[in-house]
């Protein structure tokens, strides 16, 4: 006696995803699974949702007087709103404002001004070299009086480091050490890991940032950011017509050359 044969028929499929008649059929008959959603509506909604955040948050980062400058540009009662903001935030900021300048340390007021004070907000400070050929450390001291400046609302101090601690090594000058209630939770040996000593601004915000003594939306940083970007996109245009310039005077040179053929 024969062996039974499989009578099923096999089913053709191509691509199960693929809008056929045929595929329909083999859906409705659960053949094959209901054809996924497309991900490009939720795609396109995720691109305006980003446009939208990017519009309402045009202004972010502007100060009193560019927002001045919008005024035949922007709805006024809009414009007025973020003015109220940037004051707000300059009040804010002027009260606590309560530094300004760089604290220089001596040993016995370090345990006071440093490690108790940071019970009540980070303290930052930089282990200085005692050379003057150490270009990384002359950089960072430069930055750290102008974030002091700019950040008065936070503490800043500078003591050498062989005052600090005896017999520390000028290589791992400067060194960053941040204070957060009693204990060190940041350390920076030397500027390699920050940009060495083309280290910027831009690098200091970033560690206030981590270590909590700002927020990421300060109008200190924001703006700064903003600016760089703004500085890019000039320096990319800059190119893009010195290089139109180029190509420009590279045809006319062609044409002048034909003249004399």
């Amino acid at each position: 006696m024969a062996a039974p044969t499989d009578q099923r028929i096999a089913v053709p499929i191509d691509d199960p995803n693929a809008d056929t008649e045929w595929n329909e059929i083999l859906r409705k008959h659960g053949v094959i699974p209901e054809k996924p959603p497309s991900p490009t509506p939720m795609i396109e909604e995720a691109i305006l949702e980003g446009r939208r955040i990017a519009h309402e948050n045009r202004l972010e980062g502007k100060d009193l007087d560019e927002l001045d400058e919008l005024e035949d540009l922007e709805d006024e009662a809009f414009l007025d709103s973020y003015r109220q903001k940037r004051m707000q935030e300059l009040n804010n900021l002027t009260k606590k404002s309560i530094h300004g300048a760089v604290y220089p340390l001596s040993k016995p007021e370090y345990q006071r001004e440093v490690t108790e004070a940071s019970n009540n907000g980070p303290v930052f400070v930089n282990l200085t070299s005692p050379l003057g050929t150490n270009v990384e450390s002359r950089v960072l001291s430069e930055l750290w009086r102008q974030a002091a400046k700019e950040y008065g609302d936070v503490k800043f101090c500078e003591i050498r480091a062989d005052k600090a601690i005896e017999g520390y090594p000028d290589r791992n000058c400067p060194t960053i050490l941040v204070y957060k209630n009693g204990d060190i939770v940041k350390q920076i040996v030397t500027l390699v890991t920050i940009g060495g000593a083309r280290v910027n601004m831009m690098e200091i915000d970033n560690l206030l940032v981590e270590v909590g003594a700002v927020g990421e939306k300060d109008m200190r940083v924001v703006k700064r950011k903003r600016d760089a970007e703004d500085a890019r996109e000039e320096a990319l245009m800059g190119k893009g017509i010195k290089s139109g310039n180029l190509r420009h005077a590279t045809v006319n040179d062609d044409d002048d050359d034909d003249d004399w053929d």
